[in-house]
């Protein structure tokens, strides 16, 4: 702890490197700790089409890397670690990572959101043995298969439109009788002829031996159980906010979320949040970067005062 940062940005998704640009360009010579994936969520899927800038969509890891390109550029500094601790209470504020400890006038936390698990049996059993988050990262592995995706948002519709390049056949799984993802991705959805619906349904038990061989199903209306076939099942059915760290230390709602004023503000002087660690209601990239940008402003601000 030789020296205190100005700006240390926890996370490098959107909303991070949004910041990391921003803070860097104010020359406050931002300090980046990537946690676990560089890019972020964003980072994970194959197409974004509703980024700005971008008529035709680009690809979640090439924007992740123009991103972080961007911010480098103007003098962000990027390292490859994760944090294990924070400590809000007195200023300078300390952040903790595996190996060291880091002491700085402010921080921006980016720390995004993790997938919701459907907490059923056979779900962790089967984890990269046929039960994937990410259809992005894991479907070439299911290529002339049969597949389940469950959930009824935009993202569960754009990876299951996805995964119809390699499965043959894609189940969606959806515990209501309407979608709630956009018109656009609904009308794709119902195109496609590899993409079947099984609608007031919920996965009770994923099956196997060694590997995903089928999803015990109930419908939520009639509680008629059935057996779908399947070597793989996607899910999609949410993210929670990676906030754990922070609890006890900021104002955290209900859900998890880290609360902020229209500034990107926390509970404590200093400190800010953006991107799904604090948005429960938009989780767009294009959010979560102006998110990012408007929580590095402010750190300006308060660091010029």
């Amino acid at each position: 702890m030789d020296k205190i940062e100005k700006v240390v940005v926890l996370g490098a998704g959107p909303a991070g490197l949004s910041a990391a640009l921003y803070a860097a360009r104010a020359e406050l010579n931002p300090l980046v700790l990537t946690g676990m994936q560089l890019g972020g969520q964003a980072s994970l899927t194959n197409t974004i089409e509703n980024y700005p800038g971008f008529p035709d969509g680009v690809g979640g890891a090439e924007l992740g890397e123009l991103f972080q390109k961007q911010a480098e550029h103007f003098g962000a500094r990027i390292e490859f670690d994760s944090v294990t601790g924070v400590d809000f209470s007195s200023k300078p504020f300390k952040v903790k990572t595996y190996d060291k400890e880091i002491e700085t006038q402010t921080v921006i936390i980016a720390t995004g959101a993790s997938p919701v698990k459907l907490k059923v049996p056979g779900e962790d059993e089967f984890l990269g043995k046929g039960v994937s988050y990410c259809a992005t990262c894991d479907g070439w592995f299911f290529k002339d298969k049969k597949v389940a995706v469950v959930g009824g948002g935009d993202s569960a519709l754009e990876e299951g439109l996805f995964l119809t390049r390699y499965a043959s056949e894609i189940t969606i799984i959806h515990r209501r009788d309407a979608f709630r993802a956009g018109a656009l991705l609904q009308k794709r959805m119902h195109d496609n002829k590899k993409i079947k619906l099984q609608l007031d349904s919920v996965v009770k038990e994923i099956r196997g031996n060694g590997k995903v061989e089928n999803v015990l199903v109930e419908n939520v209306k009639t509680g008629e159980q059935s057996s779908l076939e399947v070597d793989g099942v996607f899910i999609f059915i949410g993210h929670t906010p990676n906030n754990d760290l922070y609890k006890g230390q900021l104002d955290l709602d209900e859900r998890g979320f880290i609360k902020v004023d229209p500034k990107m503000r926390t509970s404590v002087e200093g400190v800010y949040a953006a991107g799904e660690a604090a948005d429960s209601e938009f989780k767009q990239v294009v959010v979560s970067a102006g998110m990012g940008a408007a929580a590095a402003i402010e750190a300006g601000r308060f660091l010029a005062d």
